[in-house]
């Protein structure tokens, strides 16, 4: 899951003028009055019948306010979090993966120039390889997170976003992601979807449940983010300024580039 303390990715361009219209909370009490008028700056930014009808259909998500209050992974040693998040597993499991289908992580970094141990470290880090992609409601959780007080202009972009891929049929409201909705393979905020998603596939359109699609749409966000082909992606490297893009945790991003250089040697 993403640790969120503040702005870590750029928002498309098209939801700069989502204002503070509507009064945020800090319990479940002025929820459903929010929502209705969320319900209309959600229009004024885009959101059509059926993302509004997704919205109105949310709930109070009363764990993901309990996840977003716990954040403990940012008060842990580099060393500690590596054993916490298992980041030997992830090499080992991310070296079989990488040695079954080469090809695959080599096209990718054709196009976007992301070497395939950072793509693999994210995978293994973010979902353990698509085993375990969130247990709560996408909609509902960043939602939620729009509503409540504590960053509320940060997740009302991505709460836009996630009623946006409603209206385009990429989630439903059954579709399940991390406390902060996150979704699918690499736990992509809503808001991001939207600006780097990549139909990979060729289906006609961006599955982040899909891997082939997660995987692209990730090496995608970091080449846009100023991915440089070819160079070091270490602490003090070019690159690593683009890791600390897809996460703000500073141990996060240290496994990161760890777990990515081993998987790559």
């Amino acid at each position: 899951m993403k640790l969120l303390v503040a702005p870590v990715a750029a928002i498309a361009i098209s939801f700069a003028s989502v204002g503070l219209a509507a009064s945020c909370g800090n319990n479940s009490a002025g929820f459903e009055s929010w929502k209705q008028s969320f319900a209309k700056q959600a229009r004024k930014a885009g959101v059509r019948k059926k993302g509004l009808q997704a919205l109105a259909q949310t709930q109070y998500a009363t764990r993901t306010i309990a996840a977003d209050r716990n954040q403990k992974s940012f008060k842990y040693s580099l060393d500690k979090f590596m054993r916490v998040r298992g980041a030997d597993t992830i090499v080992s499991q991310g070296r079989k993966r990488k040695a079954r289908n080469p090809q695959f992580y080599a096209a990718l970094e054709r196009q976007y120039g992301v070497p395939a141990g950072v793509l693999i470290a994210i995978h293994g880090m973010e979902t353990g390889f698509g085993n375990f992609m969130g247990d709560s409601q996408v909609v509902s959780a960043i939602t939620t997170l729009a509503y409540d007080c504590r960053r509320s202009e940060f997740f009302i972009p991505h709460a836009i976003g996630a009623l946006k891929l409603v209206d385009q049929g990429s989630i439903t409201m059954a579709t399940k992601g991390a406390k902060h909705g996150e979704l699918g393979h690499t736990q992509f905020l809503p808001g991001n979807a939207i600006t780097y998603g990549v139909d990979a596939t060729g289906d006609g359109r961006v599955d982040f449940y899909n891997m082939t699609d997660a995987l692209a749409s990730t090496a995608n966000f970091l080449r846009q983010k100023g991915w440089k082909p070819g160079r070091g992606y270490q602490p003090g490297e070019p690159n690593f300024a683009v890791i600390q893009q897809w996460n703000a945790a500073s141990v996060y991003q240290q496994s990161i580039a760890i777990m990515a250089l081993r998987i790559d040697s």
